[in-house]
């Protein structure tokens, strides 16, 4: 099972969402004490504050073992082999998700490369036109390929470290706001260790098969 400590932060690059309701909240809370019509805007703004806070949280973990791990919290959603001989693992993310995303491997981030795009829902084939960021490892294995993609609630992917970084094995690399998917692209020669309908856990899956 998954270990983690008690510790648990907030994501980077949850500001623009986060301030905003959590300042209308206080407000609200506020006023209500001398006005019934504040009392009533007071909670769903305390439930929105609320929400935002849960959504945005950042949860440390114990990280685990494994040439490559999940980058992603979330349920493998397809396992598609490529024509180059890669494997694609997709992971979708709903909106109860963790959505700060972990580097699978160790090595050097050879690129980080954003691509604009649509918003439909993240678990929808047209997905494949979503903006994204496509980053690229170089790692003992090789190179790695990781794709975040934005949904239709998620308008913006918030990279955590430029090409050129050094990042160790599930080290906090990026988030991505509200529902989203991350694909992971295995070398060839690797066979994925989880099944479709699976759950993983960001850092501490296990993606590939001894």
């Amino acid at each position: 099972m998954p270990l983690s400590s008690s510790s648990v932060r907030l994501a980077r690059g949850a500001s623009p969402w986060l301030l905003p309701t959590v300042a209308t909240a206080a407000v609200s809370l506020a006023k209500a004490r001398r006005s019934g019509r504040w009392a009533a805007a007071a909670v769903p703004a305390t439930a929105l504050a609320a929400g935002m806070l849960w959504f945005f949280r950042d949860p440390e973990r114990e990280i685990g073992e494994g040439r490559v791990i999940c980058p992603a919290d979330g349920v493998v959603q397809s396992i598609m082999p490529w024509e180059d001989g890669r494997t694609r693992v997709a992971i979708f993310m709903s909106p109860l998700n963790v959505h700060v995303n972990r580097a699978p491997v160790a090595g050097t981030v050879a690129s980080v490369e954003h691509v604009p795009g649509g918003y439909v829902p993240a678990f929808d084939k047209e997905s494949e036109f979503n903006e994204r960021v496509v980053w690229r490892f170089d790692s003992e294995l090789g190179d790695i390929e990781m794709v975040q993609i934005a949904g239709a609630v998620a308008r913006r992917i918030v990279p955590y470290v430029p090409q050129g970084c050094k990042v160790e094995q599930g080290e906090r690399i990026g988030l991505i706001r509200f529902g989203s998917r991350v694909d992971i692209y295995l070398p060839e020669g690797i066979e994925p260790a989880v099944e479709v309908g699976q759950k993983t856990t960001a850092g501490v899956t296990r993606l590939d098969r001894d």
